[in-house]
C-alpha cells in the first residue's frame, strides 16, 4: 500500500504565496512521475503540474510563470510553490504519484486533497 500526505494548503490573499508538500510512503517501488490536480465542486479533477523522475516538467497554461514544482527523490517528496496566487486558483489540490507495478505498468494513487481559498 501506498500513501500520501498533503500539507501547506490555506486561506491566502491574491498576490499571496503558498507552498504544498506532498510526502509519499508505503511500498514504493519505482516512481515515474508525481503531481498536482485540482477541483472544483462538480468539475473534473484536471492536472496543474507534473514532474517525472527525469526531472521533465509540465504545466496547465493558467499556472505557467506562477507555480513551480519540484522533487526530492530521496524523500520521495513533490512540492508545488504557488505565486501570484488569483480566485480563479480556489480549488482543492490532490497529489498524485504514478507508479511502476512489477510487470513495468504505471498505477495511481491520490492523496486526500488539500483546500486552496484564495480571497480578501
Amino acid at each position: 500500500q501506498v500513501h500520501l500526505v498533503e500539507s501547506g494548503g490555506g486561506l491566502v490573499q491574491p498576490g499571496g504565496s503558498l507552498r504544498l508538500s506532498c510526502a509519499a510512503s508505503g511500498r514504493i517501488s519505482t516512481i515515474n512521475a508525481m503531481g498536482w490536480y485540482r477541483q472544483a465542486p462538480g468539475d473534473q479533477r484536471d492536472l496543474v503540474a507534473l514532474i517525472t523522475s527525469g526531472g521533465t516538467t509540465n504545466y496547465a497554461d493558467s499556472v505557467k510563470g506562477r507555480f513551480t514544482i519540484s522533487r526530492d527523490n530521496a524523500k520521495n517528496t513533490v512540492y508545488l510553490q504557488m505565486n501570484n496566487l488569483k480566485p480563479e486558483d480556489t480549488h482543492v489540490y490532490y497529489c498524485n504519484a504514478n507508479l511502476a507495478d512489477p510487470y513495468g505498468l504505471g498505477i495511481d494513487y491520490w492523496g486526500q486533497g488539500t483546500q486552496v481559498t484564495v480571497s480578501s
